[in-house]
């Protein structure tokens, strides 16, 4: 399971040196709605250029949840049997073209590893960032978790699971780690807003790399450090990369 996690990190690394900035974060909890409704943070997002991807490898499947509905995902596959599967989670745009294109990027990169993008949205998808933050902030978090759960138990509890997101979806990484249990591989969160119970945090199966940009005015270093020391203290290591800019560096839609 290191291994697979020492890999993934690799990769990771060479990708951070080409990529743009954009922000786009959205912190959870009690402003969560707030801030997606806010005009000057919304105003602040840019629309993603138009993006006409065909997918190559990947398709969209559907599967059940534990509430009894249909969840989505958009699926690459491993050319070969593997118990590797990474869980990628879109920003607060949805699962667009530009996370299709990500998803297959990362099967191309890892090889071995089935890819999972998740769907939070239920098929909708934001052209503009008005819609966006309605989507975001309507986000029932109890639906998310169903539709985690529910591909959770498709993908088998024979997989070592990872997971990587964007912004919103890099704190819905975490939590599908958390949902992973003794599955989970590792954990890469892009800005995403970090988990600040304890009790949702105890327990954590898997090492966690956050990556943090430091002109975040809503993601704070004492909030990121204070996250890594509850990791740490529940013994598992926190990698943090810090850029001296704006969130999102790291984007798909920039990248």
């Amino acid at each position: 399971m290191k291994q697979f996690f020492s890999l993934f990190l690799l990769v990771l690394a060479l990708l951070t040196g080409n990529v743009q900035a954009q922000t786009c974060c959205i912190p959870e909890g009690a402003d969560f709605k707030l801030l997606a409704m806010n005009a000057d943070f919304k105003a602040a997002h840019l629309a993603p250029e138009p993006l006409n991807y065909t997918p190559q490898a990947g398709s969209m499947i559907t599967f059940k949840t534990l509430d009894g509905k249909d969840g989505k995902a958009f699926y690459v596959p491993s050319d070969q049997p593997t118990n590797k599967v990474l869980l990628i989670f879109h920003e607060w745009w949805g699962l667009n073209d530009y996370i299709k294109r990500e998803a297959e990027r990362w099967q191309a990169l890892l090889g071995n590893v089935d890819i999972y993008a998740v769907d939070l949205y239920d098929g909708k998808v934001a052209a503009t960032s008005e819609e966006a933050g309605k989507l975001s902030g309507g986000l029932d978090q109890k639906r998310g978790e169903n539709i985690v759960k529910g591909l959770l138990s498709t993908v088998g509890k024979d997989k070592m699971i990872a997971t990587l997101g964007w912004c919103m979806g890099g704190t819905w990484s975490f939590k599908a780690t958390m949902l992973a249990e003794k599955r989970a591989a590792g954990c890469v969160m892009y800005y995403g807003f970090p988990e600040k119970e304890e009790k949702k945090i105890k327990g954590l199966s898997a090492d966690v790399l956050y990556v943090w940009a430091s002109r975040d005015k809503f993601i704070t270093r004492d909030v990121v450090e204070a996250f890594g020391r509850q990791v740490t203290a529940n013994g598992k290591a926190v990698y943090d990369i810090h850029f001296r800019c704006r969130p999102c560096v790291c984007e798909p839609e920039q990248s």
